[in-house]
């Protein structure tokens, strides 16, 4: 494993660093292997030229029931150019080799069964995943996962929604390490036009029963709606459907698919920087 200065920059770091500059963490998402492996390599290196603070790499697979349309379309085309679990942890080796900054692994459970529990963390240590989020793995059912994520050192994220309860969501925080993501809206993932109120409130119900950084995902779309999340007091944010829409435009240009993310993401990260302006 090759990795930046020797050393991988934990969330812990990442959030002191970005609260230090008096910033939120902008966090985009890529499917490892959309739309080709070399292609989502260059995406990630664009992500971070532009201010990336973390990357979160989904692993495809062909029933993602918490994504929308884009997500799944991103799915498809990642699995029709032949990316495999394996696959996917040689392309984070392959981003290892440019950056230390944190990354966060999205992923749905059947890839981390088929593979094996133990193989799965073990291997993600070994490539230099920081974190590991499984979609549909619910807090009760995931003490095997979560014992191979203390074994491995690979920190172990769930999410939160509206319709957490106080009593669950305790218990959620004290399973959870990294950070804790909440869920913006209601339903599977997509790009949203406007960001709903009670966002704001579940960031500051959230904030009453956990220690941890918050990060915001799901429906995360235009600067506006980092800026809000950012002032609401959430630490993070986590960009998906509004960037893989633009990779999806843009198929047929590579160069001008990337020029687009890289001013996308770096209006993204400039929203962060204007806390309570």
């Amino acid at each position: 494993m090759s990795v930046v200065n020797g050393k991988l920059e934990t969330y812990a770091e990442m959030f002191k660093r970005v609260k230090g500059r008096d910033e939120g963490a902008f966090i985009p998402f890529i499917v490892a292997g959309d739309p080709d492996f070399e292609t989502s390599l260059d995406i990630v290196k664009t992500y971070v030229e532009n201010g990336a603070d973390a990357l979160e790499i989904g692993f495809a697979f062909s029933d993602p029931v918490a994504d929308g349309p884009t997500v799944q379309e991103a799915d498809i085309r990642a699995l029709n150019s032949g990316i495999t679990t394996a696959k996917g942890f040689e392309f984070i080796k392959k981003i290892r080799k440019f950056t230390s900054i944190p990354i966060g692994v999205l992923v749905y459970y059947n890839l981390i069964y088929q593979m094996g529990i133990d193989t799965f963390y073990e291997t993600a240590h070994e490539c230099g995943v920081n974190a590991i989020l499984a979609a549909d793995l619910p807090p009760e059912e995931a003490k095997e996962a979560v014992d191979a994520s203390k074994k491995y050192g690979v920190e172990q994220i769930f999410m939160v929604a509206q319709t957490t309860s106080n009593e669950r969501l305790r218990k959620i925080s004290k399973m959870c390490e990294g950070f804790q993501y909440v869920v913006a809206v209601m339903g599977v993932t997509g790009a949203r036009k406007e960001l709903e109120i009670s966002t704001v409130e579940l960031v500051e119900r959230v904030k009453n029963h956990s220690n941890l950084p918050i990060v915001v995902g799901f429906g995360i779309s235009k600067p506006e709606h980092v800026k809000n999340v950012i002032n609401s007091g959430a630490d993070g944010v986590i960009v998906a459907s509004a960037i893989l829409n633009i990779i999806t435009e843009n198929l047929k240009d590579k160069r001008m698919m990337l020029d687009k993310i890289s001013i996308f993401c770096s209006g993204l990260k400039a929203a962060t920087r204007n806390k309570y302006k």
